[in-house]
């Protein structure tokens, strides 16, 4: 449809209404899609960066303790069942058997899917990256885990510098004997590869350790710090119940035959037998997979303790780095630098592995 109108001159110009719209209606479409979107493709210039390029500590503190406690209920919920569909990945390097059930499948679809969801631009590393989630698993941030007088402020981190270890069921060997005590579910997160956040979360007993270096720390996690300390001096060890022969043979020659040895499972147990002072330190003497042990060295740097390598290193947590501690741990609250130089000294003529 077109309509005339007379120019300056008295002649009649035709305007064709039809492709006259079409052109405003595409040129209108065009602009909002560059608006909304390409400008989101540009590369950051001049030093700044885009919002999506930064993440919120705060949320990433609140978002750990759910996806530990998420976890927890779906371990929580196979043993009432006891369908566990248990079976076997293999051997550790000390010929015990490295089980693998249901709980450790869907603990770990319901934590890293949460929050993959919550954080798509964080590297997020779980013991069970090879198990296949069918079905999408969220949950929304929930700021009600912290509690009322809980410090923790807006920080924002750029997200490529940010790496999540998650286990979702540690201690699983124990889980099937349904040595439950020793069970945790942990969420670990570190900036620039330094742990920062850690969370461990005891399904059985409801209870969560959390704690964000400088900053703040559950009111569990106070309750066991503030247990009368033990005297360093007099050293209980605490050791892992499978492949305790090693282990308590290094600690003998280490810290003496009169040492003490608390035997128990999974590493995030240990850890907070450290805190709670029922053990002065956590020896381990062979290779240990970093989700592990994240979640307790960021509890233990908040309590200004520490957790190095048997050779006093600090452990990268890093994206780029190997998932694999190869070079053991020593862990403890107090006297950190008098185990080290005991360790040194054995070490001279031992190779610790």
């Amino acid at each position: 449809m077109s309509r005339k109108e007379p120019n300056m001159n008295g002649r009649i110009i035709r305007i064709n209404r039809v492709p006259a719209a079409i052109t405003a209606i595409l040129l209108t479409i065009m602009l909002v899609y560059f608006l909304n979107f390409h400008t989101d493709e540009r590369p950051a210039i001049y030093g700044m960066l885009r919002s999506d390029d930064k993440v919120d500590m705060r949320k990433l503190l609140i978002a750990s303790i759910q996806a530990a406690q998420r976890g927890g209920l779906e371990v929580l919920d196979v043993a009432r069942t006891r369908q566990l569909k248990e079976r076997s990945k293999g051997k550790t390097l000390e010929g015990v058997n490295d089980p693998f059930t249901d709980a450790d499948g869907r603990s770990h679809c319901v934590m890293k899917q949460g929050l993959k969801r919550i954080f798509p631009r964080v590297h997020i590393f779980s013991e069970e990256d090879k198990e296949h989630c069918a079905h999408a698993h969220s949950f929304d941030l929930d700021p009600t885990v912290l509690h009322e007088t809980a410090s923790v402020p807006d920080l924002a981190v750029t997200a490529q510098d940010v790496t999540i270890w998650v286990d979702p069921l540690d201690a699983t060997k124990e889980y099937t004997e349904e040595l439950y005590d020793y069970v945790t579910t942990m969420v670990c997160v570190a900036v620039a590869g330094r742990p920062v956040i850690g969370v461990i979360h005891s399904p059985f007993s409801g209870e969560t350790a959390w704690a964000w270096v400088g900053h703040s720390r559950s009111e569990y996690l106070d309750e066991l710090y503030r247990k009368p300390r033990l005297d360093a001096a007099e050293p209980i060890i605490t050791v892992s119940r499978s492949h305790t022969a090693a282990a308590k043979d290094v600690a003998r020659q280490v810290f003496g035959e009169q040492v003490s040895l608390l035997t128990a499972a999974g590493a995030g147990y240990k850890v907070l037998q450290v805190v709670a002072s029922n053990a002065t330190a956590y020896l381990h003497t062979s290779i240990i997979k970093k989700w592990d042990i994240c979640a307790g060295d960021a509890i233990l740097r908040a309590l200004n303790g520490a957790m190095t390598t048997l050779k006093g290193d600090p452990i990268n947590y890093g994206p780029n780095e190997s998932p694999v501690n190869k070079e053991g741990l020593i862990a403890s609250l107090d006297a950190h630098g008098e185990y080290l130089e005991r360790l040194s000294k054995y070490s001279n003529d031992h190779k610790l592995r």
